[in-house]
Order: C-alpha cells, then sequence, then structure tokens
C-alpha cells in the first residue's frame, strides 16, 4: 500500500528539520512541493536526490490526476511547503482531502516539525492555554467583521500577515481592540528574528519609527 507523507520543513533556519523528516524525503520516490527551486535549497543540503514535482494552489486537475496514478503504482510520495507544515494554510489540505475521498487505502503519515504558529506562541509570552489560528487574513471582504470578532474573543487570537499589511493591521486593531496586548514575532528562526510585545498602539509607533522592521513575515497573537 502507498504511504503519502507530510512532511515538515524549516521556516527560517534551515537546520531546523527533524532526522526522520531527512530520512523520508530520501526514501520516497517522488516530493510534492510548492516551488521546486525552494525544496530543492533544503534537498541539496541534507544531500537528498530524490525527485520532485511541483503542486501548488494553481496546480490544475491533471496534475492531481498524475499523483493519484503514482499512488496507486505503489509509489510513496511526500508533501511539503514552501516553509512549515503543509496543509496549514497552504493548497496541501485540498490535495489530501481528494486522496482521503478517492483513494481510501492510502496511508496518510505526518512528519511533524516546523510551525510558525506554535513558534510564536511558545516565544509571546502570552497566554496560551487555548488560540485560535485564523491564517492569513482576508484583503478586504469580511475584514472588518474579523477584527470584531478578534475584539470579543476570550482566547488568544494567532495569524500570519504580510510586510505590507502589517501597519493597516496593527490600526484596525487599535480601533477594535486598543487596550488588549499585542505580542508581533518576525522573521522567526531567521537572522532578524524578532518578537515585540505591547498594546496596538505602541506596536504601530515602534514600527513606523523603525520602517526596516516593517520587513520579513509577521505571525501576530493577540492576547
Amino acid at each position: 500500500m502507498s504511504k503519502f507523507y507530510v512532511v515538515a520543513t524549516p521556516i527560517g533556519n534551515m537546520r531546523d528539520i527533524t532526522l526522520r523528516a531527512i530520512d523520508i524525503l530520501k526514501e520516497v520516490d517522488l516530493v510534492l512541493c510548492e516551488d521546486t527551486r525552494e525544496t530543492k535549497k533544503i534537498l541539496q543540503k541534507y544531500n537528498i536526490n530524490t525527485p520532485t514535482l511541483s503542486y501548488h494552489i494553481q496546480s490544475k486537475l491533471a496534475k492531481i490526476d498524475r499523483i493519484f496514478e503514482l499512488l496507486k503504482e505503489g509509489k510513496n510520495l511526500a508533501l511539503v511547503s514552501d516553509a512549515g507544515t503543509p496543509t496549514i494554510s497552504d493548497p496541501g489540505t485540498m490535495l489530501i482531502s481528494k486522496i482521503k475521498e478517492n483513494l481510501k487505502d492510502i496511508e496518510i503519515i505526518p512528519i511533524p516539525g516546523a510551525s510558525a504558529v506554535i513558534a510564536a506562541l511558545s516565544a509571546s509570552g502570552l497566554p496560551t492555554h487555548g488560540f485560535t489560528f485564523l491564517g492569513f487574513l482576508p484583503h478586504k471582504k469580511g475584514r472588518e467583521t474579523l477584527f470584531k470578532e478578534i475584539a470579543e474573543s476570550k482566547r488568544a487570537m494567532v495569524f500570519y500577515e504580510s510586510p505590507h499589511r502589517i501597519l493597516k493591521t496593527l490600526e484596525s486593531l487599535q480601533k477594535f481592540c486598543p487596550n488588549k496586548k499585542i505580542c508581533i514575532a518576525r522573521e522567526i528562526t531567521k537572522i532578524y528574528e524578532e518578537f515585540k510585545t505591547g498594546s496596538p498602539a505602541e506596536l504601530l509607533k515602534y514600527l513606523t519609527k523603525n520602517p526596516i522592521k516593517q520587513k520579513g513575515e509577521f505571525t501576530v497573537i493577540v492576547a
């Protein structure tokens, strides 16, 4: 029976990969990845010569059919994302769903590892006994409703934000929940990693005064 592995890869620091993940990536017949160029950086670092095939949000049904054919032939496949754990705010979710629906005998095996959400929560200093993960916030439709939900929540709310929208997001948090404590985690595990905690106004002032700090990928936690 074919096996389909969901393999977590580093979110920044290339050493944040598990020994098991390296073994699996070497053993499988094919690695499915969002961007083959990004994945090959990891494969080359750990002397992994397994062939790759792109699978991303724009992939057509023909690509899924090809993946199904490989699994039916008895091939073992691994799914990775550009960074972190696949299927978490990631197009791999649909693929896993379709495999479970159409190829019920295929064993789906998670290979856990790096996750920006968990890493951010662990170093935030904010209460983490319960939290809701929102993925990437919508750009327009439903955005205001979501900020109202964040303001009313009794548990931590966690989401990803891009450098292009981080200031607007902090402005919205200042409007809807000015007194809540917030942690912004930037460039987790990378050279310029930074965790900053404060009110929306304090964080907005900090980033406005330091434009260089607006760069990178953000994970935002609202207590």
